[in-house]
């Protein structure tokens, strides 16, 4: 089984991953990871050289490579979902996730480290910063929407980890 964590820059997929991948036995993968020790550069420097459209045609084929993989949580891009025909085929794969994440607290956790985002260079004002997301998430909804799985994220310092653990045992039973 295959656990493809989806949702929005900073949600927190790599850090959820990792803790729930632990919880379950599993493999992680990181897709950005994945794609960034393929290419021998960080996504940032893939988009800045070679644009957002080869950055799409590597994370297809990186998508694709999972096929292989066993018990595996694979936390993929933000935008991964929205291209192609990547959600309807995660959810062929396996089981998809969405974490949800509310633009405010986006906000937040995106500002803190913004160099590492591409898709945020040039973003100034809080103003800025805030019409870029809700157009952003607004826009990526309906993908991710398609999930099997929705956590959001209600409380500070709630563990997601453990809430999709107990929802993966809840609904695949059989997997666990």
């Amino acid at each position: 089984m295959k656990i493809y964590l989806t949702g929005f820059m900073g949600t927190g997929k790599t850090y959820t991953g990792r803790r729930l991948a632990a919880v379950l036995g599993f493999a992680f993968l990181d897709l950005d990871e994945a794609i960034a020790t393929e290419q021998g550069c960080s996504v940032a420097e893939i988009f800045q050289t070679e644009g957002e459209a080869r950055f799409r045609e590597l994370e297809k084929r990186a998508l694709r490579a999972t096929e292989t993989l066993g018990r595996t949580v694979i936390a993929c891009g933000g935008g991964t979902p929205c291209y192609e025909d990547n959600m309807q085929w995660m959810n062929e794969q396996g089981v998809t996730v969405w974490l949800k994440v509310p633009a405010e607290e986006l906000y937040r956790r995106l500002t803190a480290h913004p160099e590492q985002r591409p898709l945020l260079a040039g973003l100034q004002s809080e103003a800025e910063w805030m019409q870029f997301l809700q157009q952003k998430l607004s826009g990526r909804e309906p993908w991710y929407r398609q999930a099997q799985i929705t956590v959001e994220r209600r409380e500070k310092g709630e563990d997601s980890a453990a809430l999709l653990a107990a929802q993966l045992h809840e609904k695949f039973p059989d997997f666990f």
